[in-house]
C-alpha cells in the first residue's frame, strides 16, 4: 500500500487557533494573517459556539472577543477555567477602553490583551510567542 496520509497532513504540525468573535471582518482578517503565518484556524461566531468548540477541539490558542452575543468572552473563559482547561493560551481582544475589564481578564488568566483596532503583526507576534511556550508557564 502506498501513501494513505491525507493531503492536509501538514495541518497536524501547525498550531491550532480558535478565533471567537461576532465581527465577520475581524474574523477574516485574523484568519488570513494567522493562516499566512502557519497556523491552523477554526472559527466560532458567538460565545456559546466558542465554548463548545474550545472544549471539543482543545486548541493551542484561543483568540476571544470580550463582548459577543449569547455569551461574553468573560463567561467563556470563566467556564473553561472552571472545567479545568487551564492549558489553553488565551488572547482576549476588545474594543473596550476600560482598564477594569483588562484587570478582570488578567485575573481569569488571559495571556495577552489586545484593544481593537490592533495591527495584525501584533496578533501574530503574540500568537507565535504563546504557542512556543511550555503549557505550564506564564509570562511575568
Amino acid at each position: 500500500m502506498t501513501d494513505t496520509i491525507p493531503n492536509n497532513s501538514d495541518s497536524l504540525h501547525k498550531p491550532h487557533v480558535l478565533l471567537v468573535d461576532d465581527d465577520g471582518e475581524i474574523i477574516e482578517s485574523m484568519r488570513y494573517a494567522l493562516e499566512a503565518n502557519g497556523f491552523q484556524v477554526s472559527i466560532a461566531r458567538d460565545g456559546n459556539q466558542g465554548l463548545a468548540l474550545a472544549e471539543k477541539m482543545r486548541p493551542d490558542l484561543l483568540v476571544l472577543d470580550m463582548m459577543m452575543p449569547k455569551r461574553s468572552g468573560f463567561l467563556v473563559l470563566e467556564q473553561l477555567r472552571r472545567d479545568g482547561n487551564d492549558s489553553v493560551r488565551v488572547i482576549m481582544i476588545t474594543g473596550n477602553e476600560g482598564s477594569r475589564h483588562q484587570q478582570y481578564a488578567e485575573l481569569l488568566g488571559v495571556d495577552d490583551y489586545l484593544r481593537k483596532p490592533f495591527p495584525m503583526d501584533r496578533l501574530i507576534e503574540s500568537a507565535k510567542k504563546l504557542v512556543s511556550r511550555p503549557a505550564d508557564t506564564k509570562e511575568e
